[in-house]
């Protein structure tokens, strides 16, 4: 029996279009992510031989109690929703016709453990932009050059002993990112190897001192389709494809 199927069993469709399903419980991410999925397999459209187009813009509604528990997982879940979305996109070749956007919404006329999903498609353009994720805290690069060290007068400080006051810099030309050591006392690594300086890709691991950086290029939340999941007053994207949260999905 696969891991999706207990909570699977008895998902009914709605005559609205949407899922909804009662589970015993209590309503599990997993449980999101399993209808959205079936969504995406449901809405999937063949447009010629070469190409399935598969709805990327979703609403999951739930009641207000399970809409308050989610909201509390924040960037873990939105991220990970959004992961799993174009993960079993690839597995199944759909493609999209913009970004893929997922919002959480509170919805008075639900019981806790049922949710509904409604999805469309959306056409539009993407705008990207790099934040970095470090212990938890999401900082925007606002600015074409960011210095991260320990110093009072680094863009980003940060309270390791293991890191220079200015121990280096990340910039962004509008495409792409770049990372330079700046002369730092115990080096920089990206993804494990020692650099002086590199290229970054989405989902980099950088590591100065005890500090573990994650480099990403996620879309603008202003952009009219994006990569995008809102959790409470929250948006957050990952356009790159994971497996740390729900690896058996």
């Amino acid at each position: 029996m696969g891991i999706l199927d207990n909570f699977e069993r008895g998902l009914e469709r709605a005559v609205n279009g949407a899922f909804a399903k009662t589970f015993r419980s209590g309503l599990q991410p997993v449980e999101i992510a399993a209808a959205i999925k079936r969504e995406l397999d449901i809405n999937a459209v063949v447009v010629d031989r070469d190409r399935i187009l598969a709805p990327n813009s979703f609403v999951v509604r739930l009641s207000p109690t399970d809409y308050q528990r989610m909201t509390k997982l924040g960037h873990a879940l939105s991220d990970e929703l959004l992961q799993i979305i174009q993960k079993h996109a690839k597995r199944q070749s759909y493609q999209f016709a913009g970004g893929v956007s997922v919002k959480l919404s509170p919805d008075a006329s639900l019981t806790d453990g049922v949710l509904q999903v409604d999805a469309n498609t959306i056409k539009g353009s993407i705008n990207w932009a790099p934040v970095l994720d470090i212990d938890g805290k999401r900082h925007p690069l606002t600015k074409s050059r960011t210095i991260i060290g320990r110093g009072s007068d680094a863009d980003i400080t940060l309270a390791d002993t293991g890191t220079s006051r200015k121990h280096i810099e990340i910039t962004w030309d509008g495409k792409r990112g770049h990372i330079r050591d700046l002369g730092s006392t115990n080096g920089s690594k990206v993804n494990g190897r020692a650099v002086t300086q590199a290229a970054l890709e989405p989902d980099s691991e950088i590591s100065i001192g005890q500090t573990r950086i994650i480099y990403r290029v996620l879309p603008q939340t202003a952009a009219p389709a994006r990569d995008a999941a809102a959790v409470g007053d929250q948006t957050v994207a990952q356009p790159s494809v994971g497996d740390d949260f729900w690896r058996n999905l």
